[in-house]
């Protein structure tokens, strides 16, 4: 599959930058659609490289349309989905994590979904990110729905095999996720031994909390960072992803 325009994007920014950083914006998880838009638009004034929007629960239809749109009116960062099954899809978004769940026990979340949403994706010409998913405890609500054998956090081998196999199926991005809202981000240790194991793009997401922890994820070999509740939570969104940049960038 060729590369798209935000693939390209994203690994210019890599090369150039050394991460890059991803908000995450479950629209559920705001009261009301433009408070999800509204942080998106903050974080951007702080540096973030894209906008990811979508979650395992009830992202979809006009609420997911209606938050990428005033999104896009405002700023040219793209804005990729973040689909938690086959209904998370919007014509208006630049791209889609195109995920294969490698560690779930239901064959759906490996190929059955990407299958049925597949013609879609097409049909709207949204750019598939093809990406090797991989949840890790605790793992969140992700984990109960894509019905995860989820990766022990004492088990780095185990999340590094995972990881190699999704690039030798072809996957250009892997991505290594605690789940949404978990205590801990992603071991440092199962971080290095991913790295040691890919030489594709490498994602890390959920439980990073902190612009530390953060640049510790960097430091020890991820390309990318994604951050989701740190961000809802913060009372100045603009400064904390301004402070994730400088953690994470050379």
């Amino acid at each position: 599959m060729e590369m798209g325009k935000v693939e390209k994007y994203i690994r210019e920014k890599i090369k150039k930058e050394g991460a890059i950083l991803s908000i995450l914006i479950d629209p559920c998880d705001y009261p009301l659609p433009q408070k999800a838009i509204e942080t998106a638009l903050a974080a951007v004034k702080g540096g973030v490289d894209i906008i990811a929007v979508g979650g395992s629960i009830g992202a979809q239809g006009r609420l997911l349309d209606e938050v990428i749109e005033g999104i896009k009116k405002s700023t040219s960062v793209p804005v990729t989905l973040f689909p938690g099954n086959i209904a998370t899809i919007s014509p208006l978004a630049d791209a889609i994590y195109f995920m294969s769940l490698l560690n779930s026990r239901n064959p759906y979340w490996i190929s059955q979904a990407q299958a049925l949403a597949a013609p879609l994706i097409g049909k709207m010409k949204i750019e598939a990110l093809p990406m090797g998913y991989i949840l890790v405890e605790p793992g969140g609500t992700a984990g109960w729905v894509g019905d995860a054998n989820l990766v022990p956090r004492n088990k780095p081998k185990i999340a590094a095999s995972l990881a190699l196999s999704g690039q030798l199926l072809g996957q250009r991005i892997i991505y290594t996720d605690a789940g949404s809202n978990a205590p801990l981000p992603v071991p440092t240790e199962m971080v290095r031994t991913v790295r040691k194991a890919i030489d594709v793009i490498y994602l890390v997401g959920g439980g990073i909390k902190t612009p530390k922890q953060a640049g510790e994820i960097v430091a020890a070999g991820a390309d990318w960072v994604q951050i989701g509740t740190a961000a809802e939570n913060a009372k100045d969104v603009k400064k904390l992803v301004g402070q994730f940049i400088k953690a994470i960038k050379k």
